[in-house]
């Protein structure tokens, strides 16, 4: 597996899965995009160790046999796979905490296992690992300005947090199938929802409650996040915009169809999609020329 074989592996997992980031990352100047790719495509190859509907090997078994290739990646051995090349050069490339990388692993190998949480505590813990450290994974390709990476990284943990309390929402019903129940249980005992409600064919009054609930603590983990753009060089903060206004607009039509996720699936329409890049596309084509010109001083 070369390595650009391996980028383009990420590219299109990317493309596939996460077509919402993937049109925001088309905002980035192009050298910045494949590393993006790389670290979705990495996250995502774990992901479907875990919920694959096709995969019937070892799940926890192939999930360590993932773990033990990038610790010895990490350790300088050759990654003879199909998306780890990539994601190890990105890393490298970046200086990318390892105990970021651990606690990603972790909380995939907790859905093996844990199919409830508790409390909003209990499911923050699990999304640290499945979210947060996605975020600050992503931040240093992102580049902070000089001088404030500790101030945004988190902001970029709570910019994880809420597009991943977006796609719970979102996918609750399939989430359901799959045996687990993200939403807090003690959210569903002070609505009077029981857990099988989530995987009915409507979406009944007291889960539309629910549901609204948790919308506010996603709409606050958006507004937590949103001084942290401004902390990223000009050429990123377009393609961070463009993901904000689709991941915020997956949640505006969850709002606008009263909730109602279990019927079928809640996607941003297109026409909102296309305004969305157009509008940001101006604004990167800008920045990037902006930050080119870059006066060197000959000795």
């Amino acid at each position: 597996m070369t390595l650009t074989a391996s980028y383009e592996n990420c590219r299109r997992l990317h493309a596939r899965y996460g077509r919402s980031y993937y049109l925001a990352t088309r905002l980035l100047p192009q050298w910045k995009r494949r590393h993006v790719h790389a670290l979705y495509g990495f996250a995502r190859y774990a992901d479907e160790i875990v919920d694959s509907v096709t995969m019937t090997a070892d799940r926890a078994g192939a999930l360590d046999a993932l773990a033990a290739r990038v610790a010895a990646g990490l350790a300088g051995a050759r990654a003879d796979d199909p998306v780890l090349p990539a994601f190890l050069h990105t890393v490298q490339s970046f200086g990318i905490g390892h105990d970021d990388i651990g606690a990603f692993l972790a909380s995939m190998r907790a859905d093996l296992s844990v199919t409830r949480y508790a409390t909003y505590d209990d499911l923050l813990g699990y999304m640290a690992g499945s979210a947060a450290a996605i975020g600050t994974m992503m931040l240093p390709v992102l580049e902070p300005v000089p001088g404030r990476e500790e101030a945004a990284r988190e902001p970029a943990r709570q910019l994880g947090l809420a597009f991943q309390l977006t796609n719970f929402l979102r996918d609750v019903g399939e989430d359901f199938a799959r045996g687990r129940v993200y939403l807090p249980m003690e959210d569903l005992d002070k609505f009077g929802v029981e857990p099988a409600a989530l995987g009915a064919s409507r979406t009944g009054r007291a889960v539309r409650e629910l549901l609204a609930f948790e919308a506010g603590r996603a709409r606050e983990h958006y507004r937590a996040a949103a001084d942290g753009i401004r902390l990223l060089v000009p050429s990123s903060q377009p393609c961070l915009h463009a993901a904000v206004d689709l991941y915020g607009g997956i949640l505006d039509e969850i709002e606008r169809r009263g909730f109602e996720v279990l019927a079928g699936r809640v996607r941003v329409p297109r026409r909102r999609r296309a305004a969305v890049f157009a509008r940001r596309l101006l604004d990167s084509a800008g920045a990037s020329r902006a930050e080119r010109r870059v006066r060197v001083e000959l000795p």
